[in-house]
């Protein structure tokens, strides 16, 4: 079984593109999957303010809701540790900095579908 690692941003979007992530990684992926997320990832989204704020609290519910795990993860920042998990996750972000990074993952295209990257 793969584990789905969702980034901040990613989250961010199912609100920002009243995207239902949930069925489109069921549509694209053809493999076992659990979908997970990291403690930095909430830590971020409790953080967040302004215009993004909703779509934050949004997150945080859908997190709740769907019964995510959240991984435990050490001191650092939420890219470096998003990029060492690659070995042993697909993360789903938007970030254009993080996914150079990245072996493989999921994100986002034209606000309403999903595409993986460079997963077998």
């Amino acid at each position: 079984m793969k584990t789905i690692l969702l980034d901040t941003n990613f989250l961010l979007a199912i609100y920002q593109f009243k995207l239902d992530i949930f069925q489109e990684i069921q549509n694209i992926a053809d493999f076992s999957y659990e979908i997970q997320t990291i403690d930095r990832v909430i830590d971020e989204l409790n953080t967040i303010t302004g215009k993004d704020k909703k779509a934050a609290n949004y997150a945080l519910k859908i997190i709740k809701e769907k019964h995510l795990k959240i991984l435990k993860t050490e001191k650092g920042h939420t890219d470096d540790i998003l990029v060492k998990l690659n070995n042993k996750a697909i993360i789903a972000t938007q970030d254009k900095e993080l996914k150079k990074r990245l072996k493989n993952y999921i994100t986002i295209r034209q606000k309403k579908y999903l595409i993986i990257k460079n997963v077998l």
